[in-house]
């Protein structure tokens, strides 16, 4: 899960061209709005517990997810927004020849992982410490980026996913999983929610490719997008 912005420094100038900042706003956003989409607060290490609550599996089925994924053994994935790693920990038993780098801008996040990788004897997670505006993911290192409820709370969207895409070796996979926001009846908070119209525009704003949505989860898209080759 991704924090606040006293972790990161982005480039204002930039930033500026790409992202609206409003005074009257949803009081579950930051106030700043990107193609059209106020950002989400996030939630901090604090709210480590509720990521690996027993009734996960139940409500969100995230064994769906990994099994979704199709990765081979000797795969490189990024969690990005690993948080506690719940789903980096789920995810390297299959990549055994490869690796799981755990990105997240939390140091506290990165050292719940670090307790769980001892306890667990587990060696391909790597806990990668990353910024607001920057994955830290060495270029064309990855074969699949994966996002799980994360990506809304991105503070800068554009950068992290400019970031992401050039970690992508040419052909990766970016899986976003997040909340239905066409659907009005699941219980979540509406920022906390995107609909596939949003998340195609973002996306296809940095170069990626929709490939499918697929839609074998309770409450959430499980959206698969291409680096071109």
């Amino acid at each position: 899960m991704l924090q606040s912005s006293r972790y990161a420094n982005a480039d204002s100038a930039s930033s500026s061209v790409v992202y609206e900042q409003r005074r009257l706003h949803n009081p579950d956003g930051i106030g700043k709005f990107y193609m059209g989409r106020e950002i989400a607060k996030v939630m901090g290490h604090l709210g480590a517990g509720w990521l690996e609550r027993p009734s996960r599996e139940g409500e969100e089925q995230p064994s769906k997810v990994v099994n979704g994924l199709n990765l081979k053994s000797s795969d490189i994935v990024a969690d990005i927004g690993a948080g506690t790693g719940y789903m980096s920990f789920r995810i390297a038993p299959l990549v055994s020849k490869g690796k799981v780098l755990a990105v997240d801008i939390q140091p506290e996040m990165l050292e719940i992982i670090e307790f769980f990788k001892q306890e667990r004897k587990i060696t391909n997670i790597e806990p990668i410490l990353a910024t607001l505006s920057d994955p830290k993911l060495p270029p064309e290192s990855i074969d699949l980026a994966l996002m799980v409820d994360a990506y809304h709370e991105f503070e800068y969207p554009r950068e992290m996913m400019e970031g992401i895409v050039r970690g992508l070796k040419p052909g990766g996979r970016v899986v976003l999983v997040e909340y239905r926001g066409e659907n009005p009846f699941i219980a979540i908070k509406a920022l906390h929610k995107m609909t596939q119209k949003q998340v195609k525009k973002e996306m296809q704003s940095v170069g990626l490719v929709w490939r499918e949505t697929k839609n074998f989860l309770p409450q959430q898209h499980f959206m698969v997008f291409e680096k071109p080759l």
